[in-house]
């Protein structure tokens, strides 16, 4: 279990380490980001503690705020909501939101249809290591299109901007 706090989490970010090695030099602006992208993904109130003892949902936010650290101009998530329950869900997708609409790019790779935010309007699908389509959102997530993707029956529903599939 990691011993480290959530905002030394995120420092780390500015290292690409798993850890704060004593030859790491924090200096105050990395540690004023740090704080500063501990409020933009909305875990203040984790800056103190332990990163191991914290919720999956929680640990999501300070690694989104450790991959922005260094550089918040794009973000790749892979599976992001996987592990998170439903209120974490609609939580991780609120921030992906909130990031998307003050700039940040976010790359997506997910099996999770519910996890394309509106703003994604672009989507690319892959099928054993091959793009398959690479389009508008609109045009590609129909059911048709996910059924043959996914070579099962899927249904689609579509609800405030998100789209939901099983």
């Amino acid at each position: 279990m990691l011993k480290i706090g959530g905002l030394e989490a995120v420092l780390t970010g500015f290292f690409s380490s798993s850890t704060l090695w004593p030859n790491l030099v924090v200096t105050d602006e990395m540690r004023s980001r740090a704080e500063a992208m501990l409020d933009r993904v909305g875990a203040s109130m984790l800056r103190d503690h332990r990163f191991g003892e914290m919720s999956s949902g929680q640990q999501r936010r300070i690694l989104i705020a450790r991959a922005l650290v260094a550089s918040a101009g794009c973000l790749l998530l892979d599976e992001p909501s996987n592990t998170l329950d439903l209120a974490a869900q609609r939580e991780l997708r609120a921030l992906m939101r909130t990031l998307a609409q003050q700039g940040t790019t976010i790359l997506l790779i997910t099996h999770q249809v519910a996890d394309i935010i509106p703003e994604m309007k672009r989507v690319v699908m892959m099928r054993d290591g091959r793009i398959v389509a690479d389009g508008p959102r609109a045009t590609l997530l129909t059911e048709d299109r996910l059924s043959e993707l996914f070579a099962t029956d899927v249904r689609l529903t579509h609800h405030e901007g998100f789209f939901h599939a099983w």
